[in-house]
């Protein structure tokens, strides 16, 4: 089993608790509150530095080598929305077309909602077939909050 490394990320839309093995990025979860840090490998340095990239505006696409785990189906809709570009939205309906099946629209919501890698795999850019903005894991003045930081919505 790899070894798992953690630090804590003041973003400006809460905490982030962002874990790594020694290569690669397993999570990046909204939590209340700190814990202890660990040691830091590279890795872990790059995905603050990314984040910080992110939040001040000058990063658009993250380039963080992650593992996704999860179902076939959950990580064929994990892979999807990596491919959303940063200021643009889809809905739940097209990343279910785009994975090939049209009619799984409530299990791509169902998907999105265990992401665990939040705005790196960014599920915040799926909103409802009326625009309206539906479910995240993170709250939905979060979601408001990256769209908007985004450009996506006003």
């Amino acid at each position: 089993m790899d070894k798992k490394f953690f630090d804590y990320y003041d973003s400006p839309v809460g905490i982030l608790e962002i874990c790594t093995t020694e290569n690669e990025l397993i999570s990046v979860l909204y939590v209340d509150e700190r814990k202890k840090s660990s040691e830091h490998p590279q890795i872990l340095k790059e995905v603050i530095k990314q984040l910080d990239e992110y939040f001040t505006g000058s990063r658009k696409d993250f380039d963080i080598k992650f593992k996704l785990k999860g179902t076939e189906f959950q990580k064929k809709v994990w892979t999807a929305l990596t491919d959303i570009p940063y200021g643009e939205t889809v809905s739940y309906k097209n990343i279910a077309t785009k994975i090939g099946n049209e009619k799984a629209v409530r299990a791509v919501g169902s998907a999105n909602g265990k992401n665990i890698i939040n705005i790196i795999v960014p599920c915040h850019r799926v909103i409802g077939a009326n625009k309206s903005l539906t479910g995240y894991g993170g709250g939905l003045h979060r979601k408001s909050w990256l769209l908007k930081h985004e450009g996506s919505i006003e």
